[in-house]
């Protein structure tokens, strides 16, 4: 019942935030502009993640222990990464683009709060014995963890290039996470996933095609913040070395996809941070399928990589 009412309330408040946040963006212009690399043909507002944003902080606060120290760092990073994309999102908005160093700064600044907050990768079972527990050195728990937030962070925004897709792909890798914690008793890390499994239908809710509003860097980001929070405080904790690859089967879709495009981009002497049309959507597109067919083929891609990961955690391997 719990768990219900989380998902509830996080789906009514982005249900009922997101027609006025609509407004807002259009009456000032907060709109995304189509440009050589959209396939939409007309301005659409943004803004979404703001309701986002609202509707996961409400039913985070509600349903956990208030604010403790790793909440306070949870929601800080939270605030520097949505921050950092709305103003993204309104240089987008005008036809510039924001520098990517800043960008980058301040969601590792984020990374490095959530870290510090208590969410770190600290180590894995010893696969020899599968009893003694081996704990990484403080050095590479911090570059492991800050590397992991960032990660996520930055596959879940790059693949925002499709009506629906950041937001289906987010959904089915929560649920997974959360079918995770329930299997391995993690409460806090249960309600974080279902919180955000309710935020994204809400959006999703005005973000099918064709989109209405559209959350853009500053919502894909804070996901993708969340995702990369739940699964430090869930599936990778007291993790065996198979199992670790749970939460990465999770976000499959999104994880494989951009480190296929971060090497390509490498070895073209192309910057790997440079957006372009090299994403599997866009690829998808070229192919001859249908803006609808890539997002339910990749969702579908993402389920079956959610299942697997699902199957690793009851094979307790």
């Amino acid at each position: 019942m719990k768990y219900m009412a989380a998902f509830s309330i996080a789906f009514i408040c982005v249900y009922f935030l997101i027609p006025p946040l609509r407004r807002l963006a259009l009456a000032t212009g907060f709109v995304d502009i189509p440009n050589e690399r959209k396939i939409h043909t007309e301005p659409v507002p943004h803004l979404a993640s703001i309701g986002i944003f609202a509707g996961f902080t409400v039913a985070f606060l509600l349903f956990t222990d208030g604010l403790d120290k790793r909440n306070i760092g949870f929601i800080t990073g939270a605030v520097l990464v949505l921050g950092i994309g709305i103003i993204d999102d309104w240089y987008k908005t005008h036809g510039k683009d924001f520098p990517a160093l800043p960008k980058a700064i301040v969601q590792i600044a984020a990374a490095i709060i959530a870290y510090f907050s208590g969410y770190v990768f600290t180590g894995f079972t010893n696969p020899f014995n599968h009893t003694d527990y081996v704990l990484l050195p403080v050095w590479l728990q911090f570059l492991l963890t800050v590397t992991w937030i960032f990660g996520v962070i930055t596959v879940i925004n790059f693949s925002d290039g499709l009506d629906g897709l950041a937001g289906s792909l987010s959904t089915i890798s929560a649920m997974t996470l959360f079918v995770v914690a329930l299997a391995k008793g993690q409460t806090k890390s249960a309600l974080l996933s279902i919180i955000l499994v309710g935020v994204a239908v809400g959006y999703l809710k005005y973000n099918k095609p064709p989109a209405r509003i559209y959350m853009g860097d500053a919502g894909a980001g804070f996901m993708g913040y969340v995702l990369g929070i739940i699964a430090l405080d869930g599936a990778f904790k007291q993790a065996t070395v198979l199992s670790l690859f749970v939460p990465i089967l999770a976000l499959g879709v999104p994880i494989f996809d951009n480190l296929f495009i971060v090497a390509k981009r490498l070895l073209n002497g192309k910057p790997f941070y440079k957006a372009d049309r090299s994403q599997v959507h866009y690829r998808l597109l070229s192919a001859g399928l249908s803006p609808k067919q890539v997002v339910m083929f990749l969702c579908l891609i993402n389920i079956c990589m959610s299942l697997t990961s699902i199957i690793i955690l009851l094979l307790k391997v």
